[in-house]
C-alpha cells in the first residue's frame, strides 16, 4: 500500500507538471503560429489597401481572419464562421489610439484572437483554443497511472512479502517456544542486515536461556543431593527422640552424655542445614542484586569480614596486613566473599596458627590473600575447588555447604576480577583475589598496628 500510494503521488504530481508545461508549450507554438499569419495578412493589407485585400475563402477548418477598417466596420471571407465581436482592446489598435500592436488573447466562444495595426486600421487573426490535445495527454497519463500503481502494489507486496517471510519465521519460531517451552528450537540464520542481526541475537537469547535453565537444574540437582544427608540424619534423630519420649523410656535408654551429644549432633545439623539455606540463596540469586556500584576502599571491606570472622570463630587467629587500595563494587558482596575466603581458610588452619590476611596495590590491581597452616589443597582438587557443591574427600567430615568458594569465584567474575587457588610458603591453601584498582578520591592510607589490625 505504501508503494502504491507513493506511486500514485508520483504519477499525479508528475501529471500536474507535465500538463502545466505542455499546455503553456502549445499556447506560445499557437500565438507564435498566429503572429506569423497576421504578420503576412497584415503586408498583403498594406500592399493592397484594408478595404481592397483579398481575403480567400475559408477553407472549412483552420485559422480564422478579418479586416478593422477606419469606420469600424469589418471584413471577413465568404464562408468563415462569426468571430466575437470587436473588443474595445482591438478596436483601439485599428484607430492608433494606444500602440501600434496589441497582441490580446479572448478565451470567450473558444477564440484565440491576434490584432495587428496596419494603415488607419487593423488585421485580426484567430483560432479556436483546442485542448484536445492536453486531455488526450491526461487520459493517456491517467492509464499510465492506473497501470503503475497496479503494478506498483503488485511489486511492492511481492518485494515485502519476501523480504518479511524472515520475521513470519521467527515470529512463529518465538510462538513455538512461548508454546512448548522448547529452547533447543534455533531459528534459521537467514534474511540479511538487520533481520539477519535480528536473528542470531534471539538465537543468542535462546542460548542464554538454555544455559540458565541447565545451570538452574544442576542447581537443584545438587541442592537436593546435598540437603538428603543433613535431613536425613536430623530426622532419624529426632525420631529416636519421639519414640523414646513415647515409651517413657527417654531418661533410661538414653543417658545424659549420650543425649547431650545427641542434641548437639541436632544442634550441629540444624546448623548446618542454615547455612546451607542461606547459600543456596546466595547463589540462586545469582548476579541479580539491588546493591549498586560504588567506590569503595577494600581495606574496609576487608577489616570489617575479619571482624565478622573473628566472632563466628573466637578460636582461629586472623592476621592482618592491609593498606589502602580502592576498588569499584558493591561491599556488602565483596564483604561475603572475602568472609568465605577467611570462614574456608579457619576450618583448616590448626589452633595455634593464625589465618593470614593481607590486601596490598600491585600494578593496576588490588591483590588479596588469604592463606593458612592446613594440609593445602590438593594438585587433583585445585581445578574444581571453586564449582559448585565440591568438597574433597577429606573435607567431607567437615562442616560445610561446598558452596562458599563457588559464591567468591562468582563475586569476583561480576567485578571483573580473577580468583586462583595455590599452596602458601607455610605449606597450607593460599587463595588469591585480584579485582582492578581505582584511583582514590583521597590521600588517606592505611597501615598495620603491631597487634594485627589495619588502622589509618
Amino acid at each position: 500500500m505504501i508503494a502504491a500510494t507513493a506511486i500514485a503521488v508520483s504519477v499525479f504530481v508528475s501529471f500536474q507538471v507535465a500538463s502545466e508545461l505542455m499546455d503553456r508549450k502549445l499556447l506560445d507554438a499557437a500565438e507564435d503560429q498566429l503572429h506569423a499569419d497576421s504578420r503576412v495578412l497584415a503586408t498583403n493589407a498594406e500592399r493592397a489597401g484594408l478595404a481592397q485585400v483579398q481575403l480567400p475563402p475559408y477553407p472549412g477548418s483552420g485559422r480564422l481572419v478579418r479586416v478593422i477598417l477606419s469606420d469600424g466596420s469589418t471584413r471577413t471571407p465568404a464562408g468563415q464562421p462569426a468571430l466575437p465581436p470587436v473588443s474595445e482592446q482591438a478596436g483601439r489598435v485599428a484607430e492608433g489610439a494606444s500602440i501600434d500592436l496589441l497582441e490580446s488573447t479572448d478565451w470567450n466562444e473558444g477564440y484565440r484572437v491576434y490584432t495587428l495595426r496596419v494603415g488607419d486600421g487593423a488585421v485580426q487573426v484567430a483560432d479556436l483554443a483546442d485542448d484536445s490535445p492536453v486531455n488526450q495527454f491526461g487520459f493517456g497519463m491517467l492509464l499510465i497511472g492506473l497501470l503503475c500503481v497496479a503494478g506498483g502494489a503488485l511489486v511492492g507486496r511481492s518485494v515485502a512479502r519476501a523480504a518479511l517471510a524472515p520475521i513470519d519465521r521467527l515470529t512463529a519460531a518465538a510462538v513455538h517456544v512461548a508454546d512448548t517451552r522448547d529452547l533447543d528450537a534455533d531459528i534459521p540464520d537467514e534474511g540479511g542486515g538487520e533481520i539477519r542481526q535480528l536473528i542470531r541475537s534471539i538465537n543468542d537469547m535462546l542460548a542464554a536461556l538454555r544455559d540458565s535453565r541447565q545451570a538452574q537444574r544442576l542447581l537443584a540437582e545438587d541442592a537436593a543431593h546435598e540437603l538428603k544427608t543433613p535431613l536425613t540424619s536430623l530426622r532419624l534423630n529426632v525420631e529416636l527422640l519421639i519414640r523414646l519420649d513415647r515409651r517413657g523410656t527417654l531418661d533410661s535408654s538414653l543417658p545424659a552424655e549420650s543425649r547431650t551429644r545427641l542434641l548437639n549432633d541436632l544442634g550441629a545439623q540444624v546448623a548446618e542445614l542454615s547455612t546451607l539455606a542461606a547459600e543456596l540463596t546466595e547463589v540462586a540469586r545469582g548476579d541479580v542484586s539491588d546493591e549498586s556500584t560504588e567506590l569503595i576502599d577494600f581495606a574496609d571491606v576487608v577489616v570489617a569480614a575479619a571482624a565478622r570472622a573473628r566472632s563466628r570463630m573466637p578460636d582461629i587467629e586472623v592476621a592482618l596486613d592491609v593498606s589502602s587500595v580502592w576498588v569499584s563494587g558493591r561491599p556488602a558482596a565483596l564483604q561475603r566473599a572475602v568472609l568465605n575466603l577467611i570462614d574456608n581458610a579457619g576450618k583448616w588452619s590448626p589452633a595455634n596458627q593464625p589465618v593470614h590476611v593481607r590486601l596490598r596495590a600491585v600494578g593496576a590491581s588490588a591483590i588479596l590473600e588469604v592463606d593458612d597452616a592446613g594440609p593445602g589443597i590438593d594438585a587433583a582438587d585445585a581445578p574444581r575447588v571453586f564449582d559448585r557443591f565440591y568438597r574433597a574427600d577429606s573435607a567431607r567430615a567437615l562442616p560445610g555447604s561446598g558452596l562458599g568458594l563457588s559464591i567468591v569465584q562468582r563475586v569476583v567474575d561480576a567485578h571483573s576480577g580473577r580468583v586462583t587457588a595455590g599452596r602458601s610458603t607455610r605449606g597450607g591453601a593460599l587463595l588469591q583475589v585480584g579485582l582492578p584498582a581505582a584511583s582514590p578520591p583521597t590521600g588517606s592510607q592505611w597501615f598495620t598496628a603491631g597487634n594485627g589490625t589495619a588502622v589509618r
